[in-house]
């Protein structure tokens, strides 16, 4: 039997932890999909033999994705901040949530189609709204602002001025 992680993210589901386990694995490096547990026994949400957990890894963050029915979802109070080096692995990522159902959102946030939250973030972002020039950050910060998903070369033109 394998060791668990000391610290796991639990992720709620309503039924579909194993698909979004499949998905994240298939999506980002350093990602698969572990053990996947059945029920024992009907329970409120499930019935006997249907998935109950799948332990997965996103990006070397162990999760435990839990089908648990409807009675919690997920929140942008917690979600998922990939840093990506460029535009294209930024539209890679950004494209696959998306894409796969997904909806997008403001300044770089984006959700899956199971409803959590993720944030693409260019790494140039990050640098730049923390630039020692604050009349650049205001810059860069106000360009991320009219943004969807992050244009790096609109965050350097206005880094720029």
């Amino acid at each position: 039997m394998t060791t668990p992680a000391k610290n796991t993210v639990c992720l709620w589901y309503e039924h579909g932890a194993e698909e979004a386990a499949r998905f994240y694995a298939d999506t980002f490096p350093d990602s698969y999909v572990g053990a996947i547990h059945r029920a024992p026994g009907d329970y409120p949400s499930g019935k006997a033999g249907d998935v109950l957990t799948v332990a997965f890894t996103v990006m070397g963050i162990p999760c435990l994705g839990i089908n648990g029915g409807s009675a919690f979802t997920h929140s942008e109070a917690f979600s998922f901040q990939v840093a990506t080096t460029d535009q294209a692995e930024t539209d890679r990522y950004w494209n696959a949530i998306v894409g796969n159902g997904g909806e997008e959102s403001q300044c770089g946030w984006c959700k899956d189609k199971w409803g959590l939250s993720w944030q693409i973030t260019p790494v140039v972002l990050t640098e730049a709204i923390a630039h020692p020039d604050p009349a650049a950050a205001k810059r860069a910060f106000g360009a991320m602002m009219q943004m969807k998903k992050i244009d790096v070369a609109a965050i350097e033109a206005a880094l720029r001025g």
